[in-house]
């Protein structure tokens, strides 16, 4: 992945955005996004860069042991806020803007620990890709005043995976990532089991050497997206009968592969029907 003359000025932009920052709280999931931005930050602001951690339901436990690994490898001081999801308002009942009361609750949480630290800049991971989804958590980060310094410096997602395979982060390729509640269909009811239900379906296809894995909820039938080049790899039979046979011991009944493959924000598809029909 070349760097050229263009993602090398984006990469400037963002080193003086940081600078600017003068102290920085870094909303860090271990991503692609949050893990270049948190090993930037820190390479510019030394001490002066602190990582906040949400660890909720809805991160899986592969996700949050990354981010405290990759804080050790740099020597990131990291802060880490316990928060139960089922505590926030319409959570559970999963509306189509449920990411915003869930985002207000994160950040609300992420800029009080980084007040007591004397910080009052707080950066999420948002590329210049997320403006293109919707998205009702940048109403939430809008209002809190949460900056987007990646978006703001114009980085795409390929230009931050480039940057990052320079810099020799493992996440460089790593698949997008996004919150378990992702995987459930808008109004279907969202429980801790589910969560769980859903983060174990998508460790096991991993772990039989798929990534990008999504296993998306509509009642008790689970929806595999994956990517395009794995859908024929996917249904060779044996494979189909191991994939089959451990989700509907986690308890789905059916199972079914989507044929379009893994695409960001499937569930909003169906809000986009919606408003085609009014």
């Amino acid at each position: 992945m070349e760097i050229t003359s263009d993602i090398r000025n984006k990469e400037n932009a963002l080193v003086e955005r940081i600078k600017a920052a003068g102290k920085l709280a870094v909303a860090f999931s271990g991503g692609v996004d949050s893990t270049y931005l948190l090993y930037k930050a820190h390479q510019v602001l030394g001490d002066d860069c602190l990582a906040v951690t949400v660890r909720s339901q809805v991160l899986a436990e592969e996700d949050f042991n990354r981010t405290v690994e990759f804080c050790k490898e740099i020597g990131a001081k990291q802060e880490i806020i316990d928060f139960d999801v089922f505590s926030v308002d319409k959570f559970a009942e999963n509306p189509p803007d449920r990411c915003y009361y869930c985002k207000s609750y994160d950040f609300e949480g992420i800029k009080r620990v980084a007040s007591e630290h004397g910080i009052t800049a707080v950066a999420d991971g948002s590329n210049v890709d997320d403006t293109g989804d919707y998205r009702p958590g940048m109403r939430a980060m809008k209002e809190l005043g949460i900056i987007s310094l990646l978006k703001e410096s114009g980085l795409t997602k390929k230009d931050i995976r480039a940057l990052s395979k320079e810099a020799g982060l493992a996440t460089w390729d790593m698949p997008a990532a996004a919150c378990l509640a992702s995987r459930f269909v808008y109004g279907e009811r969202i429980t801790a089991e589910g969560l769980k239900r859903v983060e174990l379906s998508e460790k096991f296809i991993r772990d039989l050497g798929f990534s990008g894995i999504r296993v998306r909820v509509h009642g008790d039938l689970a929806r595999i997206e994956a990517s395009p080049d794995d859908i024929a790899l996917l249904s060779y039979s044996r494979t189909r009968k191991e994939i089959t046979d451990e989700l509907k011991k986690l308890g789905f009944r059916y199972v079914t592969l989507d044929m379009q493959g893994y695409r960001m924000g499937s569930m909003n598809e169906a809000l986009e029907i919606k408003k085609a029909d009014q």
